[in-house]
């Protein structure tokens, strides 16, 4: 491998970037120990939190998280299981509330393997797999509802406050990670 290749190491940071902690650092196919050991450092020096990505995927870690559940989302609301609004309110209001103490692996482990394990077994089958967009993303996207900066998308944006959203997001972020600094959990 030539020595460019050695030295490749990308970056993902998260947005919004200044209330953002966490920054994943993906190696490459050939990306040597001393190319991350020096990302990893220069990421600390800017106070942000490294997590290595050992093999470079599409997604990294957590958008390939985050796409999943995104996934599932949309899927309940295009076979008309619930409201756009409703799946909201669970995600933010049950396992949403849980994620900045508990990682779904911990939660795993907290609740026990062996029902999860008996959950997936029926579960698992009745998910989404579908291996490209859904229907009513791509039908949004058709009619050009691509959401805040179209002015509609699964909400209509000029009847509710972007700023507002964003607003109580970064406030929100703000007390999660306060709450990480007092449990000693960053």
């Amino acid at each position: 491998r030539s020595g460019t290749e050695r030295r490749i190491v990308g970056t993902h940071f998260w947005n919004p970037p200044h209330l953002m902690p966490l920054v994943e650092i993906i190696r490459g196919a050939a990306t040597e120990d001393t190319a991350v050991q020096v990302t990893t450092s220069l990421v600390q020096s800017i106070g942000k939190i490294p997590v290595q990505v050992n093999r470079d995927v599409p997604g990294f870690i957590g958008n390939r998280l985050l796409h999943a559940l995104w996934r599932e989302a949309i899927y309940l609301v295009q076979q008309g299981i619930a409201t756009a609004e409703d799946v909201d309110r669970v995600a933010r209001l049950t396992f949403g509330l849980r994620m900045p103490a508990v990682g779904p692996l911990e939660n795993m482990d907290l609740v026990g393997l062996d029902l999860v394990h008996t959950i997936h077994q029926y579960l698992l089958a009745d998910l989404s797999d579908h291996r490209q967009p859904l229907e009513l993303l791509e039908q949004h996207v058709r009619a050009d509802e691509c959401g805040m900066k179209s002015g509609r998308g699964f909400y209509n944006w000029q009847t509710r406050s972007p700023g507002e959203l964003l607003e109580r997001r970064n406030q929100q972020i703000v007390q999660q990670l306060k709450f990480l600094k007092e449990i000693n959990a960053l």
